[in-house]
């Protein structure tokens, strides 16, 4: 029988790690939670619900995801601490801590978290594109170093003021450099997540924050070589020259043999298809041994998954397969074991005791935090940003998050750091974070530039002015309709269109978005499926040259924030219309694209939009009939209001080709019940000018109906359906009579298409006809008084 020291009671914890598994259940009194698997399984249900909760109800504030997982976990799952299943909350109670959250799951919890931080970042590094070092402007790096060097400096600084206060291991220099450059730091897998859930990605702040993080995680890397290095070198000298040279070889490997085995691993794969299914279970494998071995070598275990990550090729086909194939296990099963193994350690309660030793740091902290915020945003003001971009820039630049987390873990374990001190550096970065977010989705808004007071409308640009048209194209059949409907809208010498055709691409297996003007780079994303749609339009060009010139672009951004890109090229371009293609049929990935970027641009558009519904049986026909020279029969539905202003100002550019017949019909209420006179008044004025200068046009056709409701009016269209059209034109909504559209407001389900144009686009208007709808475009003043 073994004898324990009395004196040695309370240092002595003996408990049984290996329990049977049960057999029989609940119902023959075995307690599920004794067994490790059930109650891993019981904690990873528990923290996966909490979590969502908990994001659910912080979504009104605007809190990124990280913010409310940390909530959920922070403090752990077990009795060590924690806000909610902690002891704050449900670990008060002690059954509720000693039967779910034991000690027997904790060795699993922490293993499986620090699997969670080593896949978040090997996926954080195969969407970062280090080309971006090359490309980013004086503007970048100058911000990037003063808001490095002002926190590195001021933090140093204070600390040599403070250093007797601090704890012994802080004391040392090698810790007071891993605090300044911690400080110093925006870590790019920290920021990117948060700017996609705000949908900031495309965004000139986006952008620019995420140019200057890859800039300062260059740095940061270096810092945490250099940190490494000397905290082995405390011990012993030559474990840190030992620990440089180990260092560079793994690097060297990493760059030379890994690069060129995914590049053999792309030129394996033939173009246009994906890559094996062995090869992306192979590189998945290579995360853990690549981990592994840059443990071995003292380089910390996260280093080496994000190296390899950075060693991949991002984009597709390579970085996008696995960034798809491994994310969402990765964020929704293992990051909430990642952030339970940052919680195990934390003990709000017990802060308030060691209050008068963390001041010291708190102080280290807060000036990092303060320094980093002036300096950014000074620089921002020298580089003559305006105010509210500089602010939210210096906030953008203050986030903390995951990285942050996984490195005071690190410091933890190097007994750097007690539980304390720990704790406190945990809070103030989620509290940065949870505080700083709200502040900068306030104060910017990047649909602001958009909304303008000039017009920039097809009805109030003059019939002999050169007219901008901006062109979206998903696919190579968008490219086919494009080129006939600007045939059809008799782009002439006097008045020649300049169309800016930009081809739309879902940003995949990156996190960068990418805009290319290709007239001035050679550059091509995806350049085989490219090259088609370019070799299209410049042959289209080079035919109708004296008519059309083409401008052709790339934007590659997040579906969410694709909007911006084309809003954003509207603006600069002074675009007068947006064209947009509009995909029937099934829900695939162009119908989604569609259907968001369609309804974001009608919102937020700095001009006036044009949706198409080109269907696949007529569009051979067209292009057919475009050859042989033959006439198009198009419709006009004249509904009133200022979308139909713009339907046929567009449709009057196109009665002057010769090869169109154009039918316009005028929807009026009986006794013109429910008519907004100045709406009336402005369609007068137009309708009357239209027929004025067509009145001798024999290929123009006038008509006004009279209706009642919604039924007559549906009549009335259904009836010309008997004639045959090739284009019905439309407005959308703005501006139409209620009467004319009295009954039918259940029948639409494509509302960026209108209730009409939605009926004359179904299949039960059984019409082989496409169908043009227009919005004109909504002033700035006018924008907030029509949502």
């Amino acid at each position: 029988m073994v004898k324990i020291n009395p004196k040695a009671r309370d240092l002595v914890s003996c408990r049984s790690m290996i329990s049977k598994n049960p057999t029989f259940g609940v119902f023959y009194g075995e307690n599920p939670f004794e067994a490790p698997f059930p109650l891993l399984l019981f904690e990873m249900s528990l923290v996966i619900l909490i979590s969502r909760v908990v994001r659910l109800l912080l979504k009104p504030l605007r809190q990124p995801r990280v913010v409310s997982d940390v909530i959920d976990c922070n403090g752990g799952v077990f009795h060590q601490g924690g806000i909610i299943v902690g002891p704050t909350v449900l670990g008060r109670s002690r059954s509720f801590t000693m039967n779910v959250f034991s000690d027997q799951g904790s060795f699993l919890v922490h293993n499986l978290g620090i699997l969670g931080f080593m896949y978040f970042l090997f996926v954080s590094g195969v969407k970062m594109d280090l080309s971006l070092l090359k490309t980013s402007g004086r503007k970048h790096i100058t911000l990037a170093a003063f808001g490095v060097i002002a926190p590195l400096v001021s933090v140093t600084i204070v600390a040599v003021l403070v250093r007797t206060r601090l704890d012994h291991e802080l004391q040392k220099g090698s810790s007071i450099w891993g605090i300044a450059t911690s400080m110093s730091i925006t870590a790019f897998p920290v920021l990117y997540p948060i700017l996609r859930e705000l949908n900031l990605l495309s965004s000139e702040i986006g952008r620019t924050a995420l140019n200057v993080s890859i800039i300062t995680d260059t740095i940061g890397i270096t810092a945490v070589m250099i940190f490494e290095a000397a905290k082995q070198g405390e011990a012993k000298s030559m474990a840190a020259l030992w620990y440089v040279v180990s260092l560079i070889g793994f690097m060297v490997f990493t760059v030379t043999v890994v690069r060129k085995t995914m590049s053999w691993i792309l030129q394996r794969t033939p173009e246009g298809k994906p890559v094996g299914q062995v090869y992306i279970i192979f590189i998945l494998l290579a995360v853990m041994v690549m981990a592994l071995v840059s443990d071995f070598f003292g380089a910390a275990i996260a280093n080496g998954p994000l190296w390899l990550g950075l060693a991949i090729p991002d984009g597709p086909p390579l970085g996008s397969t696995i960034v798809d194939k491994c994310e969402t296990i990765m964020m929704e099963i293992f990051m909430p074991f990642a952030y339970a193994s940052v919680g195990l350690y934390i003990d709000l309660f017990r802060l308030s005791d060691y209050w008068s030793s963390l001041s010291p740091l708190f102080t280290l902290t807060m000036t990092g935090y303060v320094a980093k915020m002036l300096a950014t945003l000074l620089t921002a003001h020298f580089l003559e940003m305006p105010f509210r971009d500089g602010l939210t820039l210096s906030l953008i630049m203050s986030l903390r998050g995951q990285v942050e987390y996984l490195l005071y873990l690190h410091w933890l374990d190097l007994k750097m750091l007690k539980l304390p001190s720990f704790t406190l550096m945990v809070l103030i970065s989620t509290l940065m974070t949870a505080v700083a977010t709200p502040l900068f989705s306030t104060l910017y808004n990047p649909t602001r530039p958009y909304m303008v007071n000039k017009r920039r409308t097809i009805q109030h640009t003059a019939p002999n002015a050169e007219l901008h048209l901006v062109a979206c194209i998903h696919d190579q059949e968008s490219v086919n309709w494009l080129i006939n409907l600007l045939e059809v809208s008799n782009p002439t010498l006097s008045s020649p269109f300049v169309v800016y055709a930009l081809h739309l691409v879902e940003l995949l297996g990156r996190a960068t978005p990418i805009f290319i003007d290709h007239e001035k780079h050679e550059k091509q994303y995806g350049e085989a499926n490219y090259a088609t749609v370019h070799s299209a339009l410049k042959y289209y060009q080079e035919t109708r040259g004296d008519f059309v010139r083409i401008h052709p672009f790339t934007a590659v951004s997040p579906r969410k924030s694709m909007y911006q890109d084309i809003c954003e090229l509207a603006l600069v371009k002074k675009a007068t219309l947006i064209i947009l293609p509009f995909h029937t049929g099934s829900i695939d990935l162009n119908g989604n694209i569609s259907h968001l970027v369609n309804t974001n641009i009608l919102d937020h558009a700095p001009c006036s939009v044009a949706i198409l519904v080109d269907k696949a049986q007529q569009r051979s026909q067209l292009m057919s009939r475009s050859i042989r020279g033959s006439t198009y029969h198009f419709a006009v539905l004249f509904l009133g209001g200022a979308d139909a202003r713009e339907a046929l100002a567009y449709a009057d550019r196109m009665a002057g080709n010769p090869d169109v017949s154009l039918t316009v019909i005028r929807f009026l209420t009986e006794n013109y019940e429910r008519d907004d006179g100045l709406e009336k008044k402005l369609d007068d004025g137009l309708v009357t000018w239209f027929w004025v200068k067509n009145e001798a046009n024999e290929q123009v056709i006038y008509r006004e109906v009279v209706v009642r409701n919604g039924e007559e009016t549906v009549s009335a269209i259904q009836a010309m359906n008997n004639d045959y059209y090739d284009l019905w034109i439309v407005g959308r909504t703005h501006g139409i009579n209620p009467t004319l559209l009295e009954g039918l407001a259940h029948w639409s389900e494509k509302q960026e298409l209108g209730v009409i144009g939605d009926y004359v686009a179904s299949v039960d208007f059984s019409s082989t006809a496409s169908v043009l709808v227009l919005q004109q475009q909504v002033l700035r003043g006018q924008r907030s008084a029509s949502r």
